[in-house]
């Protein structure tokens, strides 16, 4: 029996020195690196994909408190899939099949559609496309709502950054917000605040005994309405990973005794809203009947 792997067709993208392996299920980035070094962790084509890694949270990242919500005045439930913390987890796609549309050396392009189920009833598209450039990998993700009613959606990513050839705690992570979300101890939100100590990412932050699992907002744009996230490891590259404007929120985690990861890189997630967004509204987008909604990222090595 030809038995496929639990990552699905792989889709191998070159340009210049750049490769990228993006996988057909939860269309995962499974691989990136630039020459012989790694800008993502990679993880095997025969293994199920740890810790969500590269793959797309939809149509909510993060968090969904007891895995019930109320939209429009109707209450929905959807599976429990943490059960310690009684919460759903990265939406509804991230270990299903993507079917490829649009093939190039360079680029992909993969769709699902989500069927219509009791905790989720709007028939949603997903049209994902990764494209290697000189300026390195860019992501587009094109939510379409194909049903007749107005769809609650949010989306977000779980690249695993690669500290390079040393460890996590030699790296400096940087990122320019004012605010973390605060929580309680089941990691849903409760509010924000102004960031300091080791949450003050600004101008760059040692990573030696830091663990995080923390959201983070009113990220400062740069002159392009660009957000940015810089993973610098021992050999003084950085991981530049970058977002447009309709993803304002990020979320960052060490990795700390994770199974499969243990610390061995950095999850920098940028998403359009932060947890628990389909019960607070925080955030939240409403696709309409036909409408579609765009998000793009990226990332390059420097």
């Amino acid at each position: 029996m030809n038995t496929p792997p639990p990552t699905g067709d792989q889709h191998v993208l070159r340009h210049a020195d750049q490769v990228a392996v993006v996988t057909s299920v939860a269309a995962s980035l499974r691989e990136y690196r630039v020459g012989d070094r790694d800008v993502v962790l990679p993880f095997a084509v025969d293994s199920i994909a740890p810790a969500f890694s590269g793959a797309v949270l939809a149509p909510w990242p993060n968090r969904l408190r007891d895995a019930t919500y109320r939209f429009r005045g109707v209450t929905y439930e959807v599976p429990l899939t943490e059960h310690e913390r009684l919460t759903a987890l990265h939406g509804l796609v991230s270990y299903e099949r993507f079917a490829a549309v649009d093939v190039a050396d360079d680029a992909v392009t993969l769709r699902h559609d989500l069927v219509p189920v009791p905790g989720y009833p709007w028939p949603l598209r997903l049209d994902v496309t990764y494209a290697l450039a000189d300026d390195g990998l860019t992501v587009t993700v094109e939510a379409t709502n194909l049903g007749s009613d107005v769809a609650p959606y949010g989306v977000g990513f779980h690249p695993w950054l690669s500290p390079g050839p040393g460890p996590v705690d030699a790296c400096t992570l940087e990122l320019d917000a004012a605010r973390r979300v605060t929580v309680d101890e089941r990691l849903l939100p409760t509010g924000t605040q102004a960031v300091s100590g080791s949450f003050d990412l600004r101008g760059g932050r040692p990573l030696a005994g830091v663990s995080l699992d923390d959201a983070w907002v009113d990220v400062t744009p740069d002159e392009d309405g660009l957000t940015w996230a810089r993973l610098t490891g021992a050999d003084d590259r950085t991981v530049a990973v970058w977002a447009d404007a309709t993803l304002p929120a990020w979320q960052v985690c060490t990795g700390d005794g994770l199974p499969g990861i243990e610390r061995r890189g950095v999850a920098v997630e940028p998403m359009t809203c932060v947890a628990d967004a389909f019960r607070t509204g925080d955030r939240l987008v409403e696709i309409e009947p036909g409408a579609s909604h765009r998000v793009r990222w990226g990332m390059s090595l420097r």
